[in-house]
């Protein structure tokens, strides 16, 4: 079993920057995959961005690219998204995800998930 809690969102003017953290309780967080997912109001919720276990392979989805990175401390049991070059379209909750194995898209194959935080990039 694994507990997620979120933070580090707000509120921050397009072109700032924020980082996500994402702190995890369990003695085998270093096993699973973590995942970002976000959803804007009115939207379903995507995939954001991941990292596997051991923080050496990750994924992002194409609209991040370049501006976001996602990184993992397992010995402080926390997963990190640093959002530079932030865009109003960026707004919405950022939610952190857990799964075994590989590292996958669909937020449906995540099995544990945090309560969320809030990005607001004003325009």
């Amino acid at each position: 079993q694994v507990q997620l809690v979120e933070s580090g969102g707000g509120l921050v003017q397009a072109g700032g920057s924020l980082r996500l953290s994402c702190a995890a309780s369990g003695r085998t967080f270093s096993s699973y995959v973590v995942g970002w997912f976000r959803q804007a109001p009115g939207k379903e919720r995507e995939f954001a961005a991941a990292i596997n276990w051991s923080g050496g392979s990750t994924s992002y989805t194409d609209s991040v690219k370049g501006r976001f990175t996602i990184s993992r401390d397992n010995a402080k049991n926390t997963v990190y998204l640093q959002m530079n070059s932030l865009k109003p379209e960026d707004t919405a909750v950022y939610y952190c995800a857990a799964r075994f194995k590989r590292i996958t898209v669909p937020a449906g194959e995540y099995d544990y998930w945090g309560q969320g935080t809030q990005v607001t990039v004003s325009s």
